[in-house]
């Protein structure tokens, strides 16, 4: 009698096969979207010396730098557009069009031919991957219940993280096979294409969203002078109606700011992680490729870890206090790898702590963001914080690049990139607290 009285407490317990159907199409669309994100962080260095050829060595950081920022770019631009797109289309429909584009554009990757080919193409590819974490986010937000919504939103932002792990297990294995191994990597991105059909099949629509879209059809049908305020702006572009009004403004700019942080941050510190470890590596006489794939797999068992743990702190603790406390232990973490660890075993525990701290954060915007905007335009606001920060975000891997091309080292550009967690430090306490509150209609 006991066990089934625990049983029944337990935060899974009354969960259907749609709640966990959608839960593992979130997943599954993040899990691609961080094999391709590291596939270029693992191989941008080996690309540019095959499609760049005569380039010196320290042009070589700030082009990868550069393409990295390419792709930021192109993923915030698609991030802000499909968001806008799946709170008037569908969340389903959004995250099937983006798996299908996101793949095609990876798979015409593996067959650039210069490097501005190979640019243009991650642009358009990261165009494609910004659309589905939003998508994905709101689908899952709506179909969980609130007392599991943020373990939920974690096991969905740990996608990632295996897509980190799997894109560093694979180029472990293909980049001794020649210089043009890089190829193949972009040619395992066309396997998600495979699962648009089961998505389209087994994944059912947010049944918040239809009521908000058929809600939002009614009002549409009625003469303008006919509706209320209120009303009225239901009816209005959801990506203006994010900053007409004044309250969701407010949050849109602190989340926008937040959002910065973790994402500068991240793309500005750790996407030197496996060249700083391979560079150790080397000059420790170890062969510097498969330690840069064997700190990319460490690095990220952290971050799958953080990824998790933070929804479970979030409901334990709240929404702000697990924020305040990843992105302190992530300022203090940065100089640690980067500047006082230089012996590869402690860097491989350094970098499992970094990776729960630094890259784990990142569960903060699945978990918070959907309770601070209705449903109508959940998609939109979600996207757009998620996704806006990466218009500056993608200076952070030039500056990083810049840096290091005119000092030659990873500690200090690191270091330096790293002090911006002090200003999410400032900015979080700002933000409302939301936990055990119902979604906003």
């Amino acid at each position: 009698m006991h066990d089934i009285a625990v049983a029944r407490t337990t935060w899974f317990s009354g969960l259907g096969r749609s709640q966990w159907r959608s839960l593992f199409a979130a997943n599954l669309g993040w899990l691609f979207d961080g094999f391709e994100t590291y596939a270029l962080i693992l191989t941008a260095s080996t690309v540019l010396h095959r499609l760049a050829p005569g380039e010196p060595a320290g042009s070589v950081a700030f082009l990868t730098g550069a393409t990295i920022a390419v792709t930021l770019l192109g993923w915030g631009m698609g991030g802000i557009l499909g968001g806008v797109f799946a709170d008037y289309f569908g969340r389903r429909r959004t995250l099937i069009t983006a798996i299908v584009l996101y793949a095609a554009f990876t798979g015409l990757s593996a067959l650039s031919w210069s490097w501005e080919s190979f640019l243009v193409l991650r642009f358009i590819t990261g165009f494609a991957l910004g659309s589905e974490w939003g998508t994905g986010t709101s689908l899952v937000a709506e179909m969980w219940p609130s007392n599991a919504r943020a373990k939920a939103a974690g096991l969905m932002q740990c996608g990632l993280g295996l897509g980190f792990f799997i894109a560093s297990f694979c180029w472990y294995f293909i980049a001794p096979i020649g210089p043009d191994s890089w190829r193949l990597m972009y040619l395992v991105g066309v396997l998600p294409a495979l699962f648009a059909l089961w998505l389209r099949r087994s994944v059912p629509e947010s049944e918040q969203w239809t009521k908000a879209q058929h809600h939002r059809k009614k009002l549409r049908d009625r003469a303008p002078g006919e509706l209320t305020e209120g009303e009225q702006a239901y009816t209005r572009l959801t990506l203006r109606q994010i900053f007409l009004d004044p309250k969701l403004r407010r949050l849109t700019i602190l989340g926008s700011v937040m959002s910065l942080v973790t994402t500068l941050g991240w793309w500005g510190i750790s996407t030197w992680v496996p060249l700083y470890v391979s560079d150790v590596a080397a000059k420790a006489g170890h062969s510097a490729s498969s330690w840069a794939s064997g700190a990319g797999m460490i690095y990220n068992v952290g971050a799958i870890a953080g990824y998790v743990a933070f929804g479970f702190l979030a409901d334990r603790f709240g929404r702000k206090p697990a924020v305040l406390l990843y992105f302190a232990a992530s300022l203090v973490l940065t100089p640690v790898l980067f500047l006082w660890t230089h012996d590869l075993r402690i860097i491989a525990v350094v970098l499992v702590v970094n990776g729960f701290f630094t890259l784990g954060q990142y569960t903060w915007m699945p978990v918070w963001l959907p309770e601070l905007y209705p449903t109508h335009l959940r998609a939109t606001g979600v996207a757009f914080v998620f996704n806006a920060a990466r218009f500056v975000a993608f200076l952070g891997p030039l500056l990083s690049g810049a840096i290091i091309s005119r000092l030659g080292g990873y500690g200090v550009a690191a270091t330096v990139v790293g002090l911006i967690y002090i200003v999410g430090l400032i900015v979080a306490p700002f933000c409302p607290e939301t936990r055990g509150r119902p979604l906003p209609e």
